[in-house]
Formats: C-alpha cells, sequence, structure tokens
C-alpha cells in the first residue's frame, strides 16, 4: 500500500472497487451510506483517504472522532458541518434554530436531537443540492455520544439527496474480549 496520500492500495481492490460504486452512485444522484470496521493499523483511513482523492465533482466534508472530546456533545458534528453554515438559512426556522442552537452561535436551551438530526439532514441535503457531498467520519469510535447519535438519525434516513456518508470505525478491545 502508498502512503495515505498515495492513491494505489496494493491488495485493496474489492474495497477500492465499493467505493468507487458508492462515489459513482453519489455522483448520479443517490445516497449512500458505508461503514469500514476494524482493527487499529488496517488501513481504514487510507480508505477514507482513497475516497477523498478519487471524489472530483464532489463536495467533501469530514471529521474525525477525538477521543479526548468525547464528552464534547455535537464536537464531531460541528467539525462536520461548519463549512456548510452559509446554509443555514435555507433550513425551516426550528431546525436552523437548533443548529445554531448546539453549535454555539446562539444562546438558548438544548433543542430536541430528533430536530437536530433532522436539522442536519437539511443542512447535508441542501449542500448535496448543488452538487454531490461525500461526509467521511474517521474514527467513529470516539465520537460524542450526540453526533454519533445525529448521524446514525441521518444515515437511516437517506433518500435522493446525492449525499454519501462513510464512517470508519475501530473495533475497541472490549468488543473482542470474551464475555464474563
Amino acid at each position: 500500500m502508498m502512503g495515505v496520500h498515495g492513491t494505489d492500495l496494493k491488495g485493496r481492490d474489492r474495497e477500492t472497487a465499493r467505493l468507487d460504486q458508492l462515489v459513482g452512485d453519489v455522483r448520479s444522484g443517490a445516497s449512500r451510506a458505508l461503514v469500514i470496521h476494524g482493527e487499529a493499523g488496517i488501513g481504514k483511513s487510507a480508505l477514507l483517504e482513497y475516497v477523498a482523492q478519487h471524489s472530483a465533482g464532489c463536495h467533501l466534508a469530514r471529521a474525525a472522532g477525538i477521543q479526548s472530546e468525547m464528552e464534547l456533545p455535537f464536537a464531531a458534528l460541528h467539525q462536520l458541518c461548519a463549512p456548510m453554515l452559509e446554509h443555514l438559512d435555507r433550513l425551516p426556522g426550528p431546525q436552523r434554530d437548533a443548529l445554531t442552537t448546539v453549535f454555539g452561535l446562539t444562546a438558548g436551551t438544548a433543542p430536541d436531537r430528533f430536530v437536530v438530526g433532522l436539522a442536519t439532514l437539511g443542512l447535508l441535503s441542501e449542500v448535496a443540492a448543488e452538487q454531490p457531498l461525500l461526509c467521511l467520519v474517521d474514527d467513529h469510535q470516539w465520537l460524542d455520544g450526540e453526533s454519533r447519535q445525529v448521524l446514525a438519525f441521518v444515515a437511516r434516513r437517506l433518500g435522493a439527496e446525492s449525499l454519501g456518508l462513510i464512517f470508519s470505525a475501530r473495533v475497541l478491545d472490549e468488543e473482542l474480549s470474551e464475555p464474563s
């Protein structure tokens, strides 16, 4: 395998073909979600980088879970959506207000997570309406719980938005251990 910045992933033909198909589907107007999972060091991040390098014609958004931010609500969601906030004015008022509140742009009480999920789907859909959108989320296991919940909500509700969500997730040690 070449370095993460190379485009040739030796021995990963099956995986790269699947990723190429997903990108092609998104370019053609379909929405897709995919999880790449496995143990640490198997090249999950390299596969996400492969997608980034082969996503010509698509808008690219990225986020990465950070273990030290797991206790910060909506931190990963903010990382993913911050470059898209110029589209907030296209959302219905309650959805726009929900995102501006959770991202700390306005004061207010914590909004209902359902509304935050709808707002996130709406925001991503607005961006994808202009150009197919690929969202790459690395280290899903380190996302804060609120972001993980919202992104799962969005992934389950994808329709025909020209939107792709690709997550990488490490299999954690406790997931590998035998039940006691």
